[in-house]
């Protein structure tokens, strides 16, 4: 770049730069940062070069990955410090990009723990997009608040069921799993299936960007800290990353011993931590082929004695599932299926490593007296019966087993599975399940429950699904169908709990709900349960008590047609309170 051109850029930074303080600076006096987030009035339109925004992620108490993404090749200037007017600063650091569709991050370390940050990212032509984010504390009680959800498909954007996260203070938002959906069309990838680089980008770059003038994404991510994670669709359906590839037709005649070696696998991985704000970190020599010296997305972190969070990829080790039961209602074929899932302890969900990562590290956090144990998770882990379990924990029995005895075996209390991929709001106490040779034996878990998040926007939601399969099934009448159909959402709801209890009961299962769990109790008027909403679910520990709000936001669920056909009434509409329970600390 000669002279002319670096003054040029040089003074267009400077001058959107300063425009960025003086937002800043209104924001403060109208009280908006004072409550600790951005609020949704204070965004205005971002720059056509900056469509994604910026984003802060995998958030250490000295370190975050800054994160943007720019139209124009070149330069992005980073800018941090806790000043929200940027009168002082930091740390600045250039960095430049030839390519339009790999964005740009820079790894910021020497951070104070429990602090706010403020940042911007200043592209090519001068454009600038301003963030901020908290890193964790080390020490003592402070409370926390945070977010989950996950699943939403490109063409059922902009996600107003998120919209009002970002006025929420929230100290991180986990994005679990389903960041895109490669394997369903959508407008900027029409195809049945993303195969390249480039298309694996485009799809996240999509679900990032801004569409019928709104950017719900880039609102939040600007907000605060993310987390991310895979699950099966940044890559393809249900895929099995320990297993050959010869084990699924999607990989045929790929290169590599695993899934997890194929090129295919490769590009879809690379598109997602390329499009999320997460440090490169690689297993080393773990003495198992399908784990050592690949990429490592686990992560164990803490929040002062708050609150321990623990990251697991289901995703990428795990090996080919069970063949499913091929008649749900043949109790021989469930039992075999059941019982073999128990027994097959050579057969893994998680990959050794990180079954090991999340024993030394729950037992680091037991250590340490930290209050909630909080294990993210794309699967479901409660149960939920032999329909489409092969893809969940059930299909991996055994694992799930050796898991849950862990917690129980060394009194870790306050374990909350956060999960996602259901798209539905699911909650349940938990059971293990032994084989004694003759029989399965069930064994409550009573430190520990589960809630499952989301979708963000998946048509159709879990409620819909299920009842549909019921009715495809022959399992209600028409008064049935004709009384659902007519119903409001909760009582559409409980409906839809009463068929997953008819499955699960008989089975030994506890029925879904909170109901088995003392130490919580449910907000009088709501349920712990959301099955027809799209939503994000909130976690806040108060740092008095010590006690537990999960609270799951809500909107009703549309299609893409909906969407097309009505774009002013889907995009405003706003979030509600649709779940709402309280535990207490054990």
């Amino acid at each position: 770049m000669d002279k002319k051109a670096r003054f040029a850029f040089s003074t267009r930074a400077s001058q959107q730069l300063s425009q960025a303080r003086r937002n800043f600076m209104q924001w403060t006096a109208g009280g908006v940062l004072g409550a600790s987030t951005l609020g949704r009035s204070a965004f205005a339109a971002l720059p056509d070069t900056l469509p994604n925004g910026v984003a802060a992620g995998d958030v250490t108490p000295n370190s975050a990955v800054l994160w943007a993404r720019s139209t124009v090749p070149g330069r992005a200037v980073f800018r941090w410090g806790t000043d929200p007017a940027f009168a002082t600063l930091i740390g600045t650091i250039t960095r430049r990009q030839t390519t339009t569709d790999k964005p740009f991050k820079h790894i910021v370390n020497g951070l104070q723990p429990a602090t706010t940050y403020y940042y911007s990212v200043t592209n090519e032509v001068g454009a600038v997009v301003t963030g901020q984010f908290r890193t964790p504390a080390t020490i003592g009680f402070t409370g926390l608040r945070f977010g989950v959800s996950g699943d939403w498909r490109g063409e059922l954007s902009p996600y107003p069921a998120i919209k009002n996260a970002p006025a929420r203070s929230l100290d991180f938002f986990l994005e679990l799993g389903d960041t895109i959906y490669a394997d369903f069309p959508s407008p900027s990838v029409p195809l049945a299936q993303a195969r390249t680089l480039a298309e694996f980008r485009a799809k996240h770059a999509e679900g990032y960007g801004t569409r019928l003038g709104e950017n719900f994404w880039a609102d939040l991510r600007r907000t605060t800290a993310t987390f991310a994670m895979i699950d099966d669709h940044e890559v393809t359906n249900d895929f099995a990353g320990g297993a050959a590839p010869s084990t699924d037709p999607k990989f045929a005649g790929q290169p590599g011993a695993f899934i997890n070696e194929t090129p295919f696998f490769a590009d879809g991985l690379e598109a997602f931590t390329d499009y999320n704000p997460v440090r490169p970190e690689y297993y080393g020599a773990t003495g198992d082929a399908r784990t050592a010296n690949k990429r490592k997305l686990y992560r164990y972190r803490k929040f002062g004695r708050d609150a321990a969070m623990f990251l697991l990829d289901s995703r990428s080790f795990r090996d080919a599932p069970l063949p499913p039961v091929a008649d749900p209602t043949n109790a021989a074929q469930i039992s075999n299926y059941l019982v073999t899932s128990l027994v097959r302890t050579d057969r893994t969900l998680l990959g050794r490593q990180q079954v090991a990562d999340l024993k030394a590290d729950l037992l680091d956090a037991q250590a340490a007296a930290i209050t909630w144990k909080f294990i993210m998770v794309p699967e479901p882990i409660q149960n939920l019966g032999v329909l489409a379990a092969s893809d969940r924990f059930e299909g991996y029995g055994a694992e799930r087993t050796e898991i849950l005895d862990f917690i129980l075996t060394n009194n870790i209390l306050n374990v909350v599975f956060v999960t996602a991929d259901i798209h539905g709001t699911l909650t349940n106490n938990l059971n293990l399940q032994r084989f004694t040779g003759t029989a399965i034996q069930q064994v409550p878990v009573p430190g520990a429950f589960e809630i499952s998040t989301g979708s963000v926007a998946f048509n159709a939601p879990f409620g819909p699904t299920v009842f549909g399969l019921a009715a495809a099934l022959g399992l209600v009448t028409p008064q049935q169908i004709a009384f659902y159909n007519a119903s409001q959402r909760p009582v559409k709801d409980e409906v839809v709990r009463g068929l997953i209890n008819a499955q699960i009961v008989p089975l030994g299962y506890p029925a879904l709900g909170l109901a088995g769990v003392p130490n919580v109790s449910v907000t009088p008027g709501s349920s712990d349960v959301s099955m027809h909403t799209y939503g994000w679910t909130e976690f806040a520990i108060d740092a008095g008590s010590g006690s537990l709000t999960v609270t799951t936001y809500g909107i009703d669920f549309y299609s893409q047609a909906d969407l097309l056909a009505d774009p002013v009434g889907i995009v405003g509409r706003a979030p509600q309170v649709v779940s709402q329970f309280t535990a207490l600390p054990l």
